[in-house]
């Protein structure tokens, strides 16, 4: 007992944090300054704090860069759901508040812990996405963009806001590798069109097919993976999503 008194935010018997210890508001305002590092370029990010265990090691994994991105992870449930599926994929969760970032840090920290050799591919980051990609991504360097149940903002006047808009997919046109795939939920209808229409009138994506998010397995974790999700699952609530796939644009 004496370790769980000395630090009661975490749980003895997981290892795990315990969530109400890092609450905060639902969401931030993106267009305020915040006061964090940002690398200077893509080439001034340190991977190997992100994933120490796999730079002391000889892993064939210490080649390669960060190729999922989850912008605005929450509490990391997708994070955690897409490291065992791609184990070899070394992937980042971007998010803007300071308690919920600490949260999901020593989540993964803990299943480290708990799981030797597993969860080492995955990290997060507190950062404003729409501010700052182009300095943590080079050009083409991304094969997959999760966006999942991102701030509706409402008010007409705060839809600059949106994660998603035309602005923005020009900038995720350009870490996306050519094939590479933007995933987005909400269970907002209005927002839900808003983004299907951003992505179906940008020149640079093209909706997947039925047969194509059938086999997709990320496809079914956006529905389930995240605690906004399966909150919307609990109450009967319905989602929208839209799956796309960065092209070539036609000359």
């Amino acid at each position: 007992m004496l370790e769980n008194k000395a630090n009661p935010t975490i749980n003895k018997s997981t290892g795990l944090p315990r969530k109400r210890f890092y609450r905060a508001r639902a969401h931030s305002n993106p267009l305020s300054d915040s006061h964090f590092p940002i690398p200077l370029s893509p080439s001034h990010v340190d991977y190997s704090l992100h994933y120490p265990p796999l730079f002391l090691s000889s892993d064939r994994i210490n080649s390669s860069k960060i190729q999922f991105a989850d912008i605005g992870c929450g509490f990391g449930g997708l994070l955690i759901s897409l490291s065992t599926l791609f184990p070899e994929i070394l992937m980042i969760g971007m998010e803007l508040r300071d308690k919920v970032t600490e949260y999901v840090k020593e989540r993964i920290s803990g299943l480290r812990v708990a799981n030797p050799g597993q969860y080492q591919n995955i990290s997060v980051v507190r950062t404003n996405s729409m501010k700052y990609i182009p300095n943590y991504f080079e050009k083409g360097q991304l094969s997959k963009m999760f966006f999942l149940f991102p701030d509706p903002h409402f008010k007409e006047k705060n839809h600059r806001r949106r994660v998603i808009s035309p602005h923005l997919l020009d900038e995720y046109a350009y870490v996306l590798q050519v094939g590479g795939i933007i995933y987005t939920i909400t269970d907002v209808e209005e927002l839900g069109e808003w983004m299907k229409s951003c992505l179906e009138n940008h020149p640079m994506f093209e909706a997947l097919s039925q047969e194509e998010l059938e086999v997709d397995p990320a496809v079914k974790l956006l529905s389930t993976a995240t605690e906004e999700g399966q909150k919307v699952a609990r109450n009967g609530g319905q989602t929208f999503q839209a799956v796309y796939r960065r092209i070539v644009p036609a000359s």
